[in-house]
């Protein structure tokens, strides 16, 4: 085996951010293109020192002609390492990217529950921290969004399985360069030059225009700034989930149509980014979706109100009163008569 520098700085991140142990049983998310292939090498190469057990999971998506070749070609590849391979063939449309992805990771998790693989492996690299940093930038996404592609995360609240990408400090220059020195044979997905898509606009059009006009290592800082949000994230979301305990009441003997009780008091005191975080992670409790800016302004609003305040309606019904010191959030009211 031919050890890079690539190896080395893989082998060694993996093992200063602890993001896998020994022994483990990993299960590689594999397209066929650059990145995965580049990321299963590495593991591959990796797996002497390390101990894992190691399977390629590949999802086809059935949104062009080729992909059951595809899907073909990235099981010959996992024969010819000799290791398990999963499929999993979407048997509907999937109208949208968003849509995808979801389908993706729930096909992912169920596969690694199903034969006890700890961790799922995906080949995110840096270049895609920096797309993605863009593209929800432009969506108006706050610094939660800013920093989404983390190096670790639940796949789910109550769930075992852990979805780990140790290639974001890597661009795809660099994961292209190996898989050429090493003759790793790429999947070309034509949909990746189709420019009706957000993110493909971001790489084929945008990214170039930014580093020939602005800034050549635009990739890289901006890679560099998701990894200082994430931090900031972190700590910020800590923070406010102590300052909701504090201030939030469940009065379980109070009026039945009352949902929980707000400190304006406790709330008040604190920087406006830690009560619009505050306020963000009692409203999922609340409603069903990701709350939007302008339901958070709406609450945060009744902070500093008068008394008698109150909101409209959030989605599923419930609104929010000002009741002295208190903000109460009660459930969706009964029309009358």
């Amino acid at each position: 085996m031919v050890w890079t520098s690539l190896h080395a700085n893989i082998h060694r991140t993996i093992r200063s951010r602890g993001l896998l142990q020994r022994n483990q049983r990993l299960l590689i998310a594999v397209s066929g293109g650059q990145d995965s292939l580049c990321l299963t090498q590495l593991l591959l190469d990796l797996q002497p020192k390390w101990g894992w057990h190691l399977a390629i999971a590949h999802c086809d998506h059935c949104w062009r002609d080729d992909s059951q070749a595809n899907a073909n070609h990235v099981e010959r590849l996992a024969g010819e390492w000799g290791i398990p391979f999963y499929l999993e063939t979407a048997s509907q449309s999937l109208i949208s990217e968003a849509a995808a992805r979801n389908w993706r990771y729930q096909v992912l998790q169920r596969i690694a529950n199903q034969n006890n693989y700890q961790c799922i492996i995906t080949g995110h690299t840096a270049t895609d921290r920096a797309e993605t940093l863009l593209y929800n930038l432009m969506r108006g996404s706050g610094a939660d969004g800013l920093q989404a592609l983390t190096w670790q995360r639940r796949l789910s609240v109550d769930g075992e399985v852990m979805l780990v990408r140790p290639l974001l400090e890597v661009t795809r220059t660099q994961t292209g360069k190996f898989c050429q020195d090493f003759q790793l044979q790429i999947w070309e997905d034509s949909t990746n030059q189709e420019l009706k898509y957000a993110r493909n606009r971001i790489r084929q059009e945008l990214m170039p225009y930014l580093q020939e006009k602005f800034n050549p290592k635009v990739e890289s800082n901006l890679a560099r700034t998701a990894e200082l949000l994430q931090a900031e994230v972190e700590y910020l979301e800590q923070a406010a989930e102590e300052l909701r305990k504090n201030a939030e009441i469940i009065d379980e003997q109070g009026d039945s149509e009352t949902l929980l009780r707000l400190n304006r008091q406790i709330l008040r005191k604190a920087p406006l980014a830690l009560q619009r975080r505050t306020i963000r992670q009692v409203l999922l409790k609340i409603i069903l979706n990701a709350p939007s800016f302008e339901h958070i302004e709406k609450l945060v609003g009744l902070i500093g109100a008068a008394n008698r305040s109150q909101t409209d309606p959030f989605p599923g019904g419930a609104v929010a009163v000002v009741e002295g010191e208190f903000i109460l959030l009660k459930k969706k009211m009964k029309d009358k008569g």
